[in-house]
């Protein structure tokens, strides 16, 4: 799970970079924090199971895939995506 949401944060830190070239705007990282959310283990389980089980998870909450993509955007860096060193995911 922690390698996903390192790859989320990655995709911030693109966002960033592809922001700052003028290659996509608000809307469009708008659109990619939607769709962290969208596939959350836990939201993904509660609409095909109707429960949720984090024992299973393997790409991290709607929440923890958010965050991570806001911390790559925010910082435009790769050192503040280390997943495996961060304490709370």
């Amino acid at each position: 799970m922690r390698l996903e949401l390192q790859a989320d944060c990655y995709a911030g830190v693109w966002g960033a970079s592809a922001q700052k070239r003028g290659l996509i705007d608000t809307s469009d990282v708008e659109g990619g924090i939607r769709a962290a959310q969208s596939v959350g283990d836990d939201r993904l389980q509660k609409q095909a199971q109707g429960v949720v089980m984090p024992d299973s998870f393997t790409h991290g909450t709607s929440e923890q895939r958010q965050r991570w993509f806001n911390t790559g955007f925010r910082s435009g860096s790769v050192a503040s995506c280390n997943t495996f060193a961060a304490a709370q995911l």
